[in-house]
C-alpha cells in the first residue's frame, strides 16, 4: 500500500513538475507573469517554482484553465489569502511528508514544523493572530530561496538582519519579553563573528548557528543550544572542526581541554552551572563581556579577590610592559587545573620558572622559594598539632579548644595561597605568621595534655602501690592482733 502511495505521488509530481516548467498548463503564473505582477516575478527565482510547484499547489483551484472564474473556484479549492494563523499549514503539508519530500528531491529534515511547535517564538501573538513566527515570517513567501543562496534571507549573512528585525526593536520586544536586550545586533557587528559576516563570510557564527533554527528555546532551558551546559558543544561545532579553524590559524583543541579544565568538570561533569562556560569569558554577542580591558578582567569578574591582589603586585607592572597575559601566564585558559601549592616556589612544577631562573639571581626567585617554604612548613606544623591534638583526645583528655583553634590555621593557609598573588614577602610572612603561633600554641596544648595523663596515670599507680602495701600491713597488723588476744 506504501509503494503504490509512493508511485502515484511520484507520478503525480512528475506530471507537475512537466506542466509547470513549460509553463504551457500553469495558466495562474502565465496570466500573473504577463501582468508583471510582483509575486510572479519574485516567483520565477523562488525554490518551489524551480522544483516544478505550481501557483495551485500552494493556493489550490484549477491552474490549467486560462477561464479566471474556474482557475479561482473555491470549490476546486482555491484561496487568495490565508488566515495568518493558519498559513503555516500549506508549508506543513509538505515539509512534514517525508514521502512527499522525497519525490520532490528534497533531503531537507521533516520536522521543521515539530521543532517550532516547542520553541519560544511558537507563543500566540499579543493580537492572537497567530505564533509570534512561522515559516514565512523568517523564509519569506514567493522568493523563497535555498540556505546556501546568498540571497535567502536566511543565508548566514543575512540572517542577522532578519533576527534584528524583531530583536532590533524594543517597541516590538516589550510586548514579548521585555528583559531581552535590544542591541544584540549591535554588539554582533563588534565581535570577531560579526566582523568577519560583515564582509561577507559565511562560515562563521550567525543566529543560527548558536541559538538553533526552529528549535530555539529560552536559554534557562536545559534543552536550549545556548544553556551553560550545552554552550561549549555549540561553540566546538565550529572550534573543534580543524579544517575550518586552519583558515583563521586558530587551534582546534580548545573544547578538548576545556573539559579536562576544572571549570569544565565543574560545569559538565558536576553539573554546576555558574561555573564558567565559553561566553562567560569571550562574551555572547559582543567581541568580549562588557566593561573588560584585559583577560584578568575576565577572571577578576568571578576571582575578584585574586585580580585585586595581582593589581598590587610587581608582576602588574612588568606583565602590562611585556603585553603579557595576566591570569593567563601562569593558569593557563581552555585547560585551567585546579591549582595546588606546587604551581609556586622553585621546584619542577613551578610556574615561577617559567620566569624566573636560579641563574639570574632575581629577588623572584628568591621570593618563590620562601614563600613556598613558609607555606610547607605550615602544613606540616599543622599536621604535627593535629596528630597531637588526636592523640589527646583518644587518651580522653579535654583539648576542645586547641582542636578548635586548628580551624584558623586552614583558613590562614587558604588565604595565605591568595595572597601570594601580592608577590609581598613582608606581608606575606606576617599574615602567615599568625598560623605558625596558632599552631605552635595548639601542639603545646596538646603535649601538656598527653603529659599531664601520664603524670596523672603515674601518680595513680604511685597511689594504688601505697594504698595496697597499707591494706597489707593493716592486715598483718589485725592478724597479730587477733593471735595475741
Amino acid at each position: 500500500m506504501k509503494k503504490l502511495k509512493y508511485l502515484l505521488l511520484l507520478v503525480s509530481s512528475f506530471s507537475l513538475a512537466l506542466s509547470t516548467h513549460s509553463q504551457t498548463k500553469d495558466e495562474c503564473f502565465n496570466c500573473h507573469i504577463q501582468l508583471e505582477d510582483k509575486m510572479a516575478v519574485d516567483y520565477k527565482s523562488d525554490i518551489h517554482f524551480e522544483k516544478g510547484l505550481s501557483c495551485a499547489h500552494c493556493h489550490g483551484g484549477d491552474s490549467k484553465t486560462e477561464d479566471m472564474e474556474l482557475a479561482m473556484n473555491p470549490s476546486k479549492g482555491f484561496k487568495a489569502k490565508f488566515i495568518r494563523k493558519y498559513r503555516m499549514n500549506v508549508c506543513i503539508h509538505c515539509h512534514s511528508d517525508k514521502d512527499r519530500m522525497e519525490v520532490l528531491g528534497s533531503k531537507l529534515p521533516t520536522d521543521q514544523y515539530t521543532k517550532l511547535e516547542k520553541s519560544i517564538h511558537f507563543q500566540i501573538t499579543t493580537n492572537n493572530t497567530g505564533p509570534v513566527t512561522d515559516c514565512i515570517t523568517c523564509h519569506s513567501v514567493h522568493n523563497i530561496k535555498k540556505v546556501k543562496d546568498p540571497s535567502s534571507k536566511v543565508y548566514p549573512t543575512n540572517i542577522i538582519s532578519l533576527c534584528g528585525e524583531c530583536h532590533s526593536s524594543a517597541e516590538y520586544m516589550k510586548n514579548y519579553n521585555s528583559s531581552l536586550p535590544v542591541d544584540q545586533v549591535v554588539k554582533y557587528r563588534t565581535s570577531v563573528h560579526g566582523k568577519l559576516n560583515a564582509k561577507g563570510d559565511p562560515n562563521v557564527a550567525d543566529c543560527a548557528d548558536c541559538h538553533g533554527a526552529h528549535d530555539i528555546l529560552p536559554s534557562k532551558n536545559p534543552k536550549s543550544h545556548v544553556y551553560a551546559s550545552n554552550i561549549p558543544k555549540v561553540c566546538s561545532n565550529c572550534h573543534s572542526d580543524q579544517v575550518l579553524m586552519n583558515k583563521y590559524k586558530l587551534p582546534a583543541d580548545q573544547y578538548d581541554k576545556f573539559v579536562k579544565s576544572v571549570h569544565g568538570v565543574a560545569l559538565l561533569e558536576k553539573g554546576d552551572v555558574s561555573a564558567p562556560s565559553c561566553n562567560d569569558c569571550h562574551g555572547n554577542h559582543g567581541a568580549v563581556p562588557p566593561g573588560v580591558e584585559s583577560i584578568s578582567k575576565v577572571c577578576g569578574s568571578c576571582h575578584v579577590i585574586n585580580m585585586e591582589l595581582f593589581e598590587q603586585s610587581p608582576h602588574k607592572k612588568a606583565f602590562d610592559e611585556n603585553n603579557y597575559p595576566e591570569c593567563e601566564s601562569c593558569h593557563g585558559n581552555h585547560q585551567i587545573i585546579r591549582t595546588t601549592d606546587k604551581l609556586i616556589g622553585v621546584q619542577p612544577e613551578s610556574v615561577c620558572l617559567d620566569c624566573h631562573k636560579e641563574a639570574d639571581n632575581n629577588k623572584g626567585y628568591f621570593v618563590a622559594g620562601r614563600m613556598k617554604s613558609l607555606l610547607d612548613s605550615l602544613t606540616t606544623l599543622d599536621k604535627s598539632a593535629k596528630i597531637r591534638l588526636d592523640e589527646a583526645t583518644q587518651k580522653g583528655m579535654d583539648v576542645q579548644d586547641a582542636v578548635y583553634s586548628l580551624k584558623d590555621i586552614r583558613q590562614i593557609i587558604l588565604q595565605s595561597r591568595t595572597n601570594i598573588h601580592t608577590l609581598n614577602l613582608e606581608k606575606f610572612e606576617e599574615f602567615i605568621g599568625q598560623g605558625y603561633e596558632i599552631a605552635n600554641k595548639a601542639e603545646i596544648a596538646g603535649q601538656e595534655a598527653v603529659d599531664d595523663y601520664y603524670f596523672r596515670r603515674i601518680g595513680l599507680g604511685i597511689s594504688t602501690l601505697v594504698v595496697t602495701l597499707l591494706v597489707i600491713g593493716l592486715y598483718f597488723k589485725l592478724k597479730k592482733v587477733e593471735k595475741q588476744g
